[in-house]
């Protein structure tokens, strides 16, 4: 501001205005007419309160699980074998947050053990009660069989304890896909959430279960409403290399995916870490896609370089993850002792979303329609 002219008699001063931005750029000019005091004026400095203002945390995941609350019915799901504080807490929160309908299924003598410890109040949980872990995964998957419940969570027990059960041939709920564990990552100070797939069913895919791998994955961002994606096939480096097969399995995924084979998003392969995330990386090796530099899932070779990527995001950049197993005939939960409630609430909210909000994903519909047709209507939700 600046005194463009003095008017004595009426005590006013009219002042010139320039209001520019962090280019110098103007964007506000004017005038501004100010009473003057007539006698200098001193009033005591005030120290104003130092004020810091924080980023809310894992804001991706609270994005996902707004959008869940308000798009329908909670999901009934048999929680199995929440034995322990951690699960069952997880579980009731969910709940309590409209995600999930809990149905606890396992020894019901632990179960409550636990939530007198944890004063957790089961009455308004119904409780399926079995003799043990191995018989709790059998029970929610004939339950799942029987259209009592539209997904499952896992509890206290390992993860191959309870996908033995869901991969059974005769009673499990295995579908024309291969089933493949998506990871949804919150990452401090990371525009978007990034997907990861698949860290933790498939332990060497071959390049068949990468097409169900990288369709399942993009079939759940659909389902989460954020457009098209991009994913990014990882490997060690971004140039065809036989001697190494995962750029060739990049390669046909490519290709595969031009030929409509794996729809609904870009792919682009193989690609390294650094140059599927970073611009800069990319540009630096004059890699020049839709994809590179602004992937929003990350297919990783196999389950060792899967599990080692997600670790690290999670211990050393403070990254929050949520996720689901795909490819069965429902979502199923899987949550780890390490997951906040945030996280264990945004996974439930992506299993919501996916059975409710289908509208652009392209499951397997032989199984996942004969399963919903059972359903009763008000356990259906929108399609």
């Amino acid at each position: 501001m600046t005194v463009k002219e003095k008017i004595k008699d009426k005590h006013r001063l009219r002042l010139e205005c320039i209001c520019v931005n962090q280019d110098g750029k103007e964007v506000i000019t004017g005038e501004a007419e100010i009473i003057a005091p007539t006698e200098k004026v001193r009033r005591k400095r005030i120290r104003l309160p130092e004020i810091e203002f924080k980023e809310q945390k894992c804001p991706h995941h609270h994005r996902a699980i707004c959008m869940a609350q308000g798009i329908g019915q909670p999901l009934k799901t048999a929680i199995v074998h929440p034995a322990d504080g951690v699960s069952l807490r997880g579980a009731v929160e969910a709940a309590k947050a409209g995600l999930i309908e809990a149905v606890l299924v396992g020894p019901e003598d632990k179960i409550r053990k636990t939530a007198r410890e944890e004063n957790i109040d089961l009455s308004p949980y119904e409780i399926v009660s079995t003799l043990h872990s191995h018989a709790a995964a059998e029970m929610a998957v004939q339950m799942v069989r029987e259209c009592k419940v539209e997904a499952l969570m896992k509890g206290k027990l390992h993860t191959d304890e309870l996908m033995h059960a869901v991969v059974d041939k005769e009673k499990g709920l295995r579908t024309e896909r291969r089933m493949s564990h998506v990871s949804m990552m919150d990452i401090p100070k990371f525009p978007r959430p990034l997907f990861v797939t698949d860290a933790a069913i498939n332990i060497n895919p071959t390049l068949t279960d990468k097409v169900s791998i990288a369709q399942n994955a993009i079939d759940l961002f659909h389902a989460t409403g954020m457009g098209m994606p991009r994913v990014a096939i990882l490997s060690a480096v971004e140039t065809v290399n036989a001697d190494i097969p995962s750029t060739l399995d990049a390669t046909a995924l490519c290709k595969m995916a031009e030929r409509g084979q794996i729809t609904g998003a870009l792919l682009d392969g193989p690609l390294a870490f650094d140059n599927a995330i970073s611009e800069e990386a990319a540009l630096a090796k004059n890699i020049r896609s839709q994809v590179a530099g602004r992937a929003d899932i990350l297919l990783v070779p196999d389950i060792e370089s899967g599990n080692i990527l997600l670790k690290q995001m999670v211990l050393l950049s403070g990254a929050e993850m949520a996720g689901v197993v795909m490819g069965a005939q429902v979502p199923i939960i899987l949550t780890s002792r390490a997951d906040g409630d945030v996280a264990r609430k945004a996974s439930c909210a992506l299993a919501l979303l996916m059975v409710r909000g289908r509208k652009n994903a392209k499951i397997a519909d032989s199984d996942m329609e004969c399963h919903q047709e059972k359903l009763p209507k008000a356990a259906k939700g929108r399609r």
